[in-house]
């Protein structure tokens, strides 16, 4: 397993009249969360698309527990429980400070540039066998 943290700063733009988040505006929180974990291990999503490797979501659940507001400090904790091999799910945590406010999961699948399924790429294995023994 392996864990992944971020932040964001609750921006106007992500909230509706009364100063609560959209619940639209979480999605790209959670795209925040993957790309910082897939960074941080060594696998920047830019360099997966110079090489011609795109991972597109599948599926998206998201379970809102407690509102977010504006100006708060919002933690994603990104976790990836199994070696991924074809396809990838990611789960996440959405705290302010201590509080749980939001939980879900993306799936996801390797694809090449004409959008046909295809394996991860050896670089993506190599570091997944790694951290996965």
């Amino acid at each position: 397993m392996i864990i992944s943290k971020a932040e964001v700063s609750v921006r106007y733009a992500e909230t509706d009249m009364m100063g609560v988040v959209y619940h639209g505006s979480y999605l790209p929180w959670l795209e925040i969360g993957r790309t910082a974990l897939l960074k941080e291990h060594g696998l920047p999503y830019r360099q997966l698309e110079t090489q011609g490797f795109f991972l597109p979501v599948l599926e998206v659940s998201l379970r809102y527990l407690k509102p977010a507001h504006y100006d708060d400090i919002v933690r994603i904790t990104t976790i990836l429980r199994e070696k991924p091999t074809l396809r990838i799910r990611m789960e996440y945590e959405l705290h302010r400070g201590e509080e749980l406010i939001a939980t879900g999961s993306t799936l996801h699948a390797f694809i090449d540039r004409a959008g046909r399924p295809v394996r991860p790429p050896a670089t993506f294995a190599d570091v997944m066998a790694r951290l996965f023994p």
